[in-house]
């Protein structure tokens, strides 16, 4: 057949239910996505103001000091626009450098963060097919390495991850307050790390 004999169509969009192409999950399930990937922009958020912490907090010697400083501002702004595993190097890398850390289990902690991050990726930027008759579904969703996703993901696999990333998040939280610090942008306990008043 020749192009111009072929049949042309479009989407008649006015004809799509309300809420295509989300129409056919339960709100909860879209609730419960939409919290847990919030639930990251704070851990990312934290982890942000954790590299901080650790970072204003370290002592150099007088010798250092200067190199410390200039290298400080870009590990700062690398922070602010670098993805979750990055941000996750670069904290531990941070935590590593300060005499002052208290924690236990960094590497524990960095490993649960770097699967934390590989599950974020998918609910972030999976595509959400229909559901099955339990409400759940396997996004669509390749990573980097060409792995294919492949578990089922329903609102109580989504309730549990934005609670345990939520954790995640106290977890990191704590790093810095046990140390005697107060969090940064909190009201916690605790020693301030830096202020910008003069």
């Amino acid at each position: 057949m020749s192009e111009e004999g072929r049949a042309r169509h479009v989407i008649n969009r006015d004809a799509l239910p309300d809420g295509f192409p989300t129409h056919k999950h339960d709100p909860a399930f879209w609730e419960a996505l939409g919290l847990a990937v919030a639930t990251f922009g704070f851990l990312e958020d934290t982890l942000c103001k954790a590299t901080f912490a650790f970072t204003a907090t370290t002592r150099y010697d007088e010798s250092e000091i200067e190199e410390a400083y200039k290298n400080w501002l870009p590990t700062l702004e690398r922070a602010l626009v670098d993805p979750l595993g990055n941000l996750i190097d670069v904290y531990g890398k941070a935590v590593r450098k300060n005499s002052g850390a208290t924690i236990e289990n960094l590497d524990e902690l960095l490993e649960d963060l770097r699967n934390a991050s590989k599950i974020r990726n998918v609910i972030c930027h999976g595509s959400w097919g229909l559901p099955d008759a339990k409400g759940a579904t396997v996004p669509s969703f390749v990573n980097k390495q060409k792995e294919v996703f492949a578990t089922p993901i329903d609102k109580a696999f989504l309730d549990q991850l934005q609670k345990s990333t939520n954790e995640l998040a106290c977890t990191l939280i704590d790093s810095v307050t046990h140390m005697g610090w107060q969090f940064p942008g909190s009201i916690s306990p605790g020693e301030v790390v830096w202020s910008h008043k003069k």
